[in-house]
């Protein structure tokens, strides 16, 4: 088949490599020093049980719509930041419309299949969840990952809107035959709100602390702000229909508890002076529970917090 890695970050370097290596062609779109390094030197992929140095088709998004068309791929995998989601849907709107190939999120938060969704159409949008790993791009064209590495997948909002359920199949065997662990999901909705009650309970806090998932679960204080934080998740869901249970909290509460230290992606952009994905993560809880009228305090709070010291970070840095 013929992919396009939308976005070749730690995550979407992972999967992609994983397709490469299943023997299928692989285009990596990607940007700046990043990109420069993969059409140079290659690129260098570190995971327990998968590694790669190599040469990889990398290109830039607009090389990738001024020389191709939608319909030269079999599906495109999205992998940017959520923060970007809305800006490169409306650019490459035009350019994907006249495709027919199935689009599939595998990005953090629970609203950008309804972005993707308004300009392809509910019956080529797919939600996704990476869980279980973490991915960065250590140096430019190096990236490392850690994790099980699981997908999980499914027609977006859930499988009573799947037009063709032939073509969820090819894509779970496309995957599973790239020795990927991959789930279908019949209810792809409630699962991006599960993978967001872990987003919410560290990812904020680990930006705020600059500590790693390990240190903050296991401080008694943090923990239980993490708790509190996960449980506004779960009010928050009740506006889009979605309802988790105190099992639910319980069990993403002890996944993230029991795995290993990582630095979340926010602690990351943190630290590389990127925007963050508050918006999507701690602003999607935010509003939905202002809608609700039951305010996410705690997690108001720490966004607030964090928003102050990403302003005070941001005016300390030389003028361009």
């Amino acid at each position: 088949m013929n992919i396009a890695i939308w976005g070749a970050g730690g995550i979407g370097c992972y999967y992609g490599i994983k397709l490469k290596k299943a023997g299928h062609h692989v285009t990596f779109i990607a940007r700046g020093e990043h990109l420069n390094a993969m059409q140079t030197q290659g690129l260098t992929l570190q995971h327990a049980s998968t590694t790669y140095q190599g040469p990889v088709d990398a290109i830039h998004q607009s090389t990738w719509a001024n020389n191709y068309t939608c319909n030269d791929f079999d599906l495109i995998i999205l992998c940017l930041k959520s923060t970007v989601t809305a800006t490169v849907m409306d650019e490459m709107s035009d350019w994907l419309k006249q495709g027919t190939c199935p689009l599939l999120s595998l990005q953090n938060g629970v609203d950008n299949e309804a972005q993707i969704a308004a300009v392809i159409g509910q019956e080529r949008t797919l939600g996704g969840l990476a869980v279980r790993i973490g991915g960065h791009i250590i140096t430019p064209g190096h990236v490392e990952v850690d994790g099980v590495a699981q997908v999980i997948f499914g027609q977006w909002p859930n499988s009573q809107h799947s037009v063709d359920k032939n073509q969820l199949t090819q894509i779970y065997n496309l995957f599973t035959a790239a020795d990927i662990d991959t789930e279908l999901s019949d209810d792809i909705r409630q699962a991006l709100w599960r993978k967001l009650l872990i987003n919410n309970g560290v990812n904020p806090l680990s930006a705020l602390t600059e500590l790693d998932t390990r240190q903050i679960t296991s401080d008694p204080q943090l923990s239980r702000t993490v708790y509190t934080m996960m449980e506004e998740v779960a009010l928050a869901a009740r506006y889009d229909d979605v309802s988790l249970s105190k099992e639910d909290i319980d069990e993403m509460f002890t996944l993230i508890s029991n795995f290993d230290a990582i630095k979340t992606s926010m602690l990351v952009d943190l630290e590389k002076g990127k925007p963050l994905e508050r918006d999507a993560i701690s602003g999607a809880v935010i509003r939905r529970c202002l809608k609700l009228n039951t305010p996410a305090t705690t997690t108001a709070l720490i966004d607030t917090l964090l928003r102050i010291k990403c302003d005070k970070l941001n005016a300390q840095q030389p003028a361009p």
